[in-house]
């Protein structure tokens, strides 16, 4: 690991919280270059694992949380949260009190270092609706307030955080909603529909699934990457983007993708109809472009970005 005195000066020092997670773990790899990072994960044990693999370990600095406060960084990248449904299903509760520990966190650094950017990766289960169109400007929230679902809970987490920081105008935040994404570095065990149809693919077995169609939108690494250096650029913001890519992708196409490529084998059955923990989603992804304003344009679709990071996930695993 670098240590904090032998970083280069002219670079800007990035803290990325919760260094561990799928995304930022392509944060990472794609921004150590560019910025001084210095990483938190709440298991330092896994992410020196990751860094040693990818042959970064000496680019980096890792810290603990005790050193958050008292250490002078540019921007700060929140990425901590429950990302995997399959993990939040069993702890519904826990989304709350753990987006609220460490944003708090970063709120309190901010009120000590006013000129520093934070930039929290949201979601766009943020919009609290049920897509069946997709995000715009003028999309509202569907929300019965007197009878609050499981399923919602997830987006009124992203929801309350992201009111809180546009109240708090005064500082620099950036609330950055996800709405797909997908890479080489998730974990196979985690609960999302790309994660069992990769698995039914390596392991040859046959995909079940629902004949019902939805429109996803996987943001590529690269896009996401360049998203945020052009937020790292803007001298004074407090606002929300959606993420997003050059075009999105439906199952069907997906399914007829990899088994046009890589021969995936799939079926149609329609059993009892279950809904995932943060609610059935048909047009899962945003039309509110706003993201431009910053020079923002994507170079990849969807279904590119599943096609190369599967690449690189087959060839990983077949090594």
């Amino acid at each position: 690991m670098i240590s904090p005195q032998n970083k280069v000066a002219n670079k800007k020092r990035v803290a990325i919280l919760g260094a561990t997670g799928h995304i930022a773990k392509n944060l990472v790899v794609g921004l150590y270059s560019h910025f001084d990072l210095y990483l938190f994960a709440r298991t330092q044990e896994k992410l020196e694992i990751f860094l040693n693999g990818n042959k970064i370990a000496n680019q980096v600095t890792v810290l603990n949380f005790e050193l958050f406060m008292e250490t002078k960084f540019d921007i700060i990248i929140n990425c901590i949260g429950i990302g995997d449904p399959g993990k939040l299903s069993s702890n519904i509760s826990s989304i709350f009190f753990i987006t609220e520990k460490y944003d708090n966190l970063i709120l309190n650094y901010l009120e000590r270092n006013s000129q520093s950017l934070y930039i929290n990766l949201s979601s766009g289960a943020a919009y609290l609706n049920n897509f069946n169109k997709p995000a715009t400007i003028a999309t509202q929230s569907q929300i019965s307030i007197n009878n609050i679902s499981p399923a919602e809970c997830y987006g009124i987490s992203k929801l309350n955080s992201e009111a809180k920081h546009r109240v708090m105008s005064q500082y620099n935040i950036v609330d950055l909603r996800v709405f797909g994404f997908f890479s080489r570095y998730i974990e196979m065990d985690s609960k999302f529909f790309m994660t069992e149809v990769i698995s039914c693919l390596l392991k040859d077995k046959i995909l079940i699934t629902n004949s019902e169609n939805m429109i996803r939108d996987y943001i590529h690494p690269e896009d996401l990457i360049s998203l945020i250096k052009l937020i790292a650029e803007k001298k004074r913001v407090n606002d929300a983007y959606d993420a997003y890519s050059l075009k999105p992708t439906t199952k069907l196409e997906i399914l007829e993708n990899l088994s046009d490529r890589y021969g995936l084998k799939y079926e149609y059955s329609n059993p009892e109809k279950k809904s995932s923990i943060t609610g059935n989603k048909p047009n899962y992804f945003s039309e509110y472009y706003h993201a431009q304003t910053l020079g923002f344009l994507p170079k990849y679709d969807s279904i590119t970005s599943l096609i190369t990071e599967y690449e690189y996930l087959k060839n990983k695993i077949i090594q």
